[in-house]
């Protein structure tokens, strides 16, 4: 699927509140995040996207039912794919890596959009940032190739004298995981030394 159609359809899906209206059909999202659901970002997030619906005409209850699966613990994650699948939505929405990597490996048919995930090529959610490809699309937070190597530049500069660095992750973050085991030491070499 080429990224302008899949961009086009998915804007049609929201946009056109009228013909939905129209025909007494809901349109139906689903919603996956990993945690429980009470994270201040993740409120944020869903106010956001709640408040992007509304001033498009989609109201959540009226003309569009938005299912939330929040995995936790995350090892329920495979579970909440499934039970969120099952109900058929008409697009996915993933807050982060480990929705939008699960969502990706359940379904290709079903239009998945990721917020928040720094590295969607390195991933495999994606081809490539200019051409997606498949089903998936979204938003990225992070440059690859060289952003991190500036980033370590700008501490250097900051902290002359620093001749080690520190990082705390996540090991469970798929993202953590690749930067650590395969970027951050190269970008740590060139950098610093």
């Amino acid at each position: 699927m080429k990224r302008r159609e899949f961009i086009a359809g998915t804007a049609a899906l929201l946009v056109s509140p009228g013909y939905s209206r129209a025909q007494g059909k809901r349109r139906r999202l689903g919603f996956l995040a990993v945690g429980d659901g009470s994270g201040k970002a993740l409120n944020q997030a869903e106010l956001v996207l709640l408040d992007a619906l509304r001033s498009l005409g989609w109201i959540e209850g009226k003309n569009l039912v938005i299912d939330y699966r929040f995995s936790q613990p995350s090892d329920r994650l495979a579970a909440s794919v499934a039970d969120l699948i099952a109900l058929s939505p008409e697009l996915l929405i993933a807050p982060g890596p480990h929705a939008a990597v699960a969502l990706k490996s359940a379904t290709t048919t079903i239009p998945i959009v990721f917020v928040s995930v720094a590295d969607p090529v390195k991933l495999g959610l994606v081809q490539s940032l200019s051409r997606p490809g498949g089903n998936v699309t979204g938003l990225s937070t992070m440059v690859p190739d060289d952003f991190l190597a500036k980033r370590l530049e700008i501490l250097r500069e900051l902290v002359p004298g620093a001749s080690k660095i520190a990082l705390l992750v996540n090991p469970t973050n798929p993202m953590q995981r690749i930067y650590l085991a395969e970027d951050v030491p190269q970008a740590g070499n060139s950098a610093w030394f």
